[in-house]
């Protein structure tokens, strides 16, 4: 298979090489249906407490409704706590974290004025719309996208700008009233109550409630005496009996939830959705078997690694051309007979390259496309909010009536890719009319990419099962 060493070759393919990268550790942080980034951080992975990301957007129907978990408990028993452990050990990119906090039902002036004295019962299942509750938790299990409202507790007000969220694959739902609505009960898939004592609850309440909530010691035990503990007693303990899972002490009780990750992640498995009908592999030859071997061997050097990536390349981009529409035609040889063959049907082809290792496919496109059209999008990732960023955008004029060729050299959680695509669309290209071209790509990028975005064809020369710490595709390529 290696015929030939290949003697220089593009710096930028280099950048195929996932080597190593100095990733500070990050103190986590959590988020729900608040104000806060909606991200966890815990060493070099970052979760998305909001569901799916903003650029990944919806178009046909999710296959497979998300798997929802219900966290009751009394006040300051520790459920965000549990819900945010839960999350960090489930270890799946895209989770949505709604808080029941968020879902008070907006006070007339009376009841403003009953609040701001602390007589005001917020512990009571009339204190919650539950009917928006469960419009919003029905349309986040089918995928969809909500909007949910930000609740002030120093104003005991709701904000006028509400959150937008996104659907995912897991969603945790909390809230001292989580099991009081039937309906609302129907929806959870897993239902967990954690019980924690009364005394460790008035602790904490009273350090969130003074220290987070601007209230003073007085009319924070004024109203937990009035309305928090009567609450507890009548409506948040009996239902204890509906939980599948109690989890004693809160938080602390690692044992507890190893077992409800290990049930979660049963579930999951079971959802495993076969690869999608727009994904095109190039068919694993001997050839293309072989090419694999070397740009994976670490062993292989800088020179044999950019040559036979560009060998891999051409015939990727080979295949690729053959999804383009064609139709028949006849035409005249030499020889003076007719030959019935077919040419391309369509006004132009533009090729755009993912900055910047989408570039190292260029030469393979012009090799095959003669005087194909050259766009460039340049992704990165912001460390601060996780999400990439739109930084250079370079396209040909009148793309819009083009079949382009998305080129990216590898495709991991599928997000830059997914943020070009919007791009594309956003100048009015057919999503039809678009093919993600890439070198090598991860399960999760493709069921993406499929997913956000079903007419676009996915053609690659390779699908890897999983991703490591640092996002990189396993088992991966070069060194």
């Amino acid at each position: 298979m290696r015929c030939r060493s290949g003697s220089g070759g593009e710096d930028s393919l280099d950048r195929l090489r996932p080597g190593p990268a100095a990733v500070p550790r990050r103190k986590s942080t959590t988020s729900q249906s608040k104000t806060e980034p909606p991200l966890l951080r815990t060493g070099t992975r970052t979760i998305y407490t909001a569901g799916r990301p903003p650029w990944y957007d919806q178009h046909g129907a999710q296959s497979k409704e998300a798997f929802v978990i219900g966290l009751c408990g009394g006040s300051a028993s520790g459920k965000t706590t549990v819900a945010n452990n839960i999350i960090e050990a489930l270890d799946v990119p895209w989770v949505v974290l709604l808080s029941m906090d968020s879902f008070y039902k907006v006070l007339c002036a009376e009841e403003q004025a009953l609040a701001a004295s602390n007589d005001y019962n917020f512990d009571h299942p009339a204190s919650f719309d539950f009917e928006l509750l469960v419009s919003t938790l029905q349309k986040l299990k089918q995928g969809k996208s909500v909007k949910i409202p930000v609740y002030d507790f120093t104003t005991h007000k709701r904000h006028k700008d509400w959150k937008t969220v996104y659907g995912a694959s897991v969603i945790i739902f909390e809230g001292i009233m989580s099991f009081a609505d039937k309906e609302l009960l129907q929806l959870l898939d897993m239902k967990i109550f954690v019980d924690t004592d009364s005394d460790v609850r008035l602790v904490r309440r009273l350090r969130r409630d003074i220290t987070e909530r601007g209230r003073d010691i007085g009319g924070v035990i004024k109203q937990y005496n009035k309305f928090v503990k009567p609450a507890f007693d009548q409506y948040i303990e009996p239902t204890m009996r509906l939980a599948d899972i109690v989890v004693p002490r809160g938080g602390g009780n690692m044992v507890a939830i190893d077992l409800i990750v290990q049930h979660v992640h049963s579930q999951l498995e079971e959802q495993t959705q076969p690869l999608p009908q727009t994904l095109s592999v190039l068919e694993s030859s001997p050839q293309v078997r072989g090419l694999h071997t070397i740009i994976r061997d670490k062993e292989t050097s800088r020179d044999e690694f950019i040559f036979y990536s560009k060998r891999l390349m051409r015939l990727l981009i080979e295949h690729a051309l053959t999804f383009l529409p064609s139709q028949p035609c006849t035409i005249q040889t030499p020889q003076g007979q007719e030959y019935e063959g077919r040419s391309y049907r369509g006004k132009g082809i533009t090729g755009v390259s993912v900055l910047r290792a989408g570039e190292t496919m260029e030469p393979a496109l012009r090799a095959v496309c003669k005087d194909v059209r050259i766009g460039k999008i340049l992704i990165q990732t912001n460390l601060d909010s996780g999400e990439p960023e739109l930084h250079y955008l370079r396209l040909p004029k009148d793309i819009s009536e083009d079949h382009v060729i998305l080129m990216d050299s590898t495709v991991s959680t599928g997000a830059a890719a997914m943020m070009a695509v919007r791009v594309l669309l956003d100048h009015e290209v057919q999503e039809e009319k678009i093919m993600l071209v890439s070198l090598l790509m991860a399960e999760l990028g493709v069921h993406s990419v499929a997913y956000a975005f079903p007419q676009v064809k996915i053609i690659t020369t390779a699908v890897d099962k999983g991703l490591d710490d640092l996002l990189h595709v396993t088992p991966g390529i070069g060194r």
